[in-house]
């Protein structure tokens, strides 16, 4: 018995659903230093896309107190796929157990386990590192120094360090050294740190502010004020502050020679003059002949972003 055939009926397959778009990976970054935490959302080429900050008490803050200010300040990572966090943190840190080991402007940060308490926050991976230590990646990866094998790059104001990339490498172990407390004056002030004369002593904020007061300027007169002002005692005090600037700088390019100097933060305020007299200062210091001549830039971002951009060019340096 023959059987009839059916015609063979051919079903339209469904059209392929396009695939849902994945949003954008970000990095994140947290700076963490006496009295305050930022933290910035940035893209992969580094520009800084969201933000937010938060502040305590650096003398009286207990570790919960600080723990309250980094949860308020890492509510800006929230609804973000992050490819990791890096933390730019004051004082001597210990990269291998995410600990803040010691800072001497703020006893609730020793000891304090900033990448444990950052990662319970967010779910993402953390690193931490040296502030100094991350500057100059963010300079290498974002700023003046991409391109560049050797350079240093220097953070001035409240908080005074200098990172050092040579030949590609950043000079300094891991947890490593701002440069704040190397010694300039032998017989100079009695440090935070307990020793005398270190380059913090005569290079930062807390020392402008003392000798504008002491010249009958101020006590909270700013280094932008002082610049502005325009008068012949400000504008020694101004000069004497490059120059102490410059005085640790100069180990550094006896050191290394870097060829080239950016300064960040305070150091914006001061003009033209200011970052000739460092300039000038650390040409003065070439210790032998067909050496790169130092040249000083000064950084173009916000104060003090290349904190954030360093914790960012952190995670991108171990992706």
């Amino acid at each position: 018995m023959a059987h009839k055939r059916s015609p063979l009926r051919l079903v339209p397959e469904a059209a392929p659903q396009p695939a849902a778009p994945q949003a954008p990976r970000r990095l994140g970054a947290v700076e963490l230093v006496p009295g305050r935490v930022r933290a910035a959302v940035l893209s992969t080429a580094g520009r800084i896309l969201d933000r937010t900050e938060s502040s305590y008490d650096a003398a009286t803050a207990t570790p919960e107190d600080i723990d309250t200010a980094l949860a308020g300040a890492a509510g800006v990572f929230h609804g973000h796929e992050l490819q990791g966090i890096g933390v730019a943190a004051a004082g001597l840190v210990d990269p291998v157990t995410g600990l803040i080991m010691e800072v001497n402007d703020a006893p609730g940060l020793h000891g304090y386990p900033v990448t444990e308490r950052l990662g319970a926050l967010t779910g993402a991976s953390v690193r931490v590192e040296h502030r100094a230590r991350l500057q100059v990646l963010g300079d290498r990866w974002f700023g003046a120094g991409r391109g560049r094998r050797t350079f240093a790059s220097v953070s001035t104001g409240e908080v005074l360090g200098v990172g050092i990339l040579y030949d590609g490498e950043v000079m300094a172990p891991p947890g490593g050294r701002s440069g704040a407390h190397m010694t300039v004056s032998a017989s100079g002030e009695r440090c935070t740190c307990g020793n005398r004369g270190c380059w913090k002593t005569v290079a930062t904020t807390g020392w402008l502010r003392a000798r504008a007061r002491a010249m009958g300027l101020g006590g909270e007169t700013s280094l932008e004020a002082l610049v502005h002002r325009g008068d012949a005692l400000a504008g020694q005090v101004v000069e004497e502050y490059a120059r102490n600037l410059a005085l640790g700088l100069v180990n550094v390019q006896q050191l290394f020679a870097p060829g080239l100097f950016i300064l960040h933060g305070e150091a914006r305020e001061g003009g033209e003059r200011f970052r000739t007299v460092v300039e000038e200062r650390l040409r003065d210091a070439v210790a032998f002949s067909g050496a790169e001549q130092p040249r000083v830039l000064v950084g173009t971002a916000a104060v003090d972003d290349v904190a954030l951009l360093g914790g960012a060019g952190l995670v991108v340096s171990h992706l």
